[in-house]
């Protein structure tokens, strides 16, 4: 097991015993406590036939047991021809124990051992196919010989403590160890590098001043157009929209109050559903007071059928406290203090402010107005908010406080009541041109003509 798992502890150790047991008084009777299974086994032997450090007589000894004589007869000075420095003693002749290949199990081990170190030096290491064979011939030799390998004699506690805590390694072992090439990280695009400057951040896009972009063309055509066709005042904005909820007879108050909570109520939500909550609402009673002393539980369950109710509650509470507490009740005179609300966003704030104070400092632009601009390649943009600037930018400011009302209506009908639009298109003045652009807002009048049975018209 030592010879698979530790070679070059093997063969040091193995160096060491020698010298142990020649330094030592009781030599033959030490020989024959070890056995020679110890020093014979194939895998002891190939891993010191691999060791180029250890000259080949030394590894070539086939029999141990007369091992006992030849140290005693060194001990008593026949042979004399090297001493050991400091120690008065002669080295043991491992050259008197010429190794025969023909009378030893050892040949093939011994063999493939000179074979790869005849090419090694001190400071090379063995190749690959040397070690293979090392472990290879360890296997043969476990399924072989069963346990033989651990009849090797235990080192003492002592000395396999310092065997764990200082391992020796040999130059070749150290070399034979594959080297993994270290990973560099990956520089990246925004990284200093010597001689080149950072990549520097691309410029925000500025902001797009009202009236500093040229109209596109053809607008005041389709604007007509839309005019015309939302002469009726039949969408669902005009029954239902946050100008038309509140209670005028309650007072100024208690009004602007109202078309503030139905602008909150109608985000994500349809204009049909704000406003079946905001009747609820007005007959429990919609004032700033009342809304405040109500409980949440109380607020959501009257407002539950809009979306995101649960937050649309807590917003108008915060919202109550707040004009209690900075604006006696009333709502803020400006859009900009408006947003500064919970849940108030600038679609919002723009509506109430053109609706609640007859001016107008931006355009309320909801997602049917998003989505019919970039059709109409009005604009743009990918936002809201960028189609509010983007609008803002060409649009003439008389425009800008209908053009919500206007717009929501045309895209609710083109959404919702296509039979109805596309009768009214055809009914209008230019029919051709009022087809051509709600076919552009998105109406299949070929598939609705089928289904409305409008295909003669």
């Amino acid at each position: 097991l030592l010879a698979r798992r530790r070679p070059t502890l093997v063969v040091r150790g193995t160096a060491a015993v020698y010298l142990c047991l020649w330094r030592s008084s009781s030599i033959t009777s030490s020989f024959s406590s070890l056995g020679a299974q110890a020093f014979t086994s194939p895998a002891t032997s190939c891993c010191l036939s691999s060791h180029s450090r250890l000259p080949a007589t030394f590894l070539q000894i086939p029999n141990y047991s007369a091992m006992g004589s030849f140290f005693s007869s060194q001990r008593s000075g026949e042979n004399s021809n090297s001493n050991m420095k400091g120690s008065g003693r002669p080295l043991p002749d491992f050259s008197a124990f010429a190794f025969n290949p023909a009378s030893s199990s050892l040949a093939a081990a011994a063999g493939a051992g000179d074979d790869n170190g005849a090419t090694s030096t001190s400071t090379s290491t063995s190749t690959s196919t040397g070690k293979k064979r090392t472990r290879s011939a360890s296997k043969k030799d476990d399924a072989n010989n069963g346990t033989e390998t651990e009849s090797v004699a235990k080192p003492s506690p002592a000395k396999k403590a310092k065997t764990r805590s200082s391992p020796a390694k040999s130059p070749s072992a150290k070399a034979k160890a594959p080297s993994t090439p270290k990973r560099t990280p990956k520089k990246s695009a925004s990284a200093k590098t010597p001689g080149s400057s950072a990549r520097k951040r691309a410029p925000r896009t500025p902001k797009i001043e009202p009236g500093s972009l040229d109209p596109p063309k053809g607008w005041e055509d389709i604007w007509s157009l839309a005019e015309e066709l939302r002469e009726d005042r039949s969408a669902p904005v005009d029954t239902d929209g946050g100008h038309e909820l509140p209670e005028c007879h309650r007072g100024d108050k208690v009004w602007r109050f109202q078309v503030l909570v139905a602008l909150m109520l109608s985000s994500q939500t349809k204009d049909a559903v704000v406003g079946n909550t905001m009747r609820s609402l007005q007959e429990h009673g919609l004032d700033v007071e009342n809304i405040h002393a109500t409980s949440a539980e109380d607020l959501n369950a009257l407002i539950n059928m809009v979306g995101f109710h649960n937050n649309k509650t807590k917003y108008l509470k915060q919202t109550c406290e707040i004009l209690l507490e900075k604006y006696e009740g009333d709502i803020p005179p400006t859009a900009a203090q408006m947003m500064e609300l919970p849940g108030v966003g600038p679609k919002m704030a723009y509506i109430v402010e053109s609706v609640v104070f007859k001016t107008c400092t931006g355009i309320g632009v909801d997602t049917h107005m998003h989505r019919m601009f970039n059709d109409l390649k009005w604009v743009n943009s990918k936002t809201p908010e960028k189609t509010r600037e983007q609008l803002e930018g060409w649009l003439p400011r008389d425009k800008w406080p209908v053009v919500n009302v206007l717009w929501v209506g045309v895209g609710q009908e083109t959404q919702q009541q296509k039979e109805k639009i596309i009768k009214k298109a055809i009914a209008s003045s230019r029919p051709a041109d009022s087809l051509k652009l709600i076919r552009k807002l998105g109406v299949d009048l070929t598939k609705e003509g089928k289904r409305f049975g409008l295909e003669e018209e």
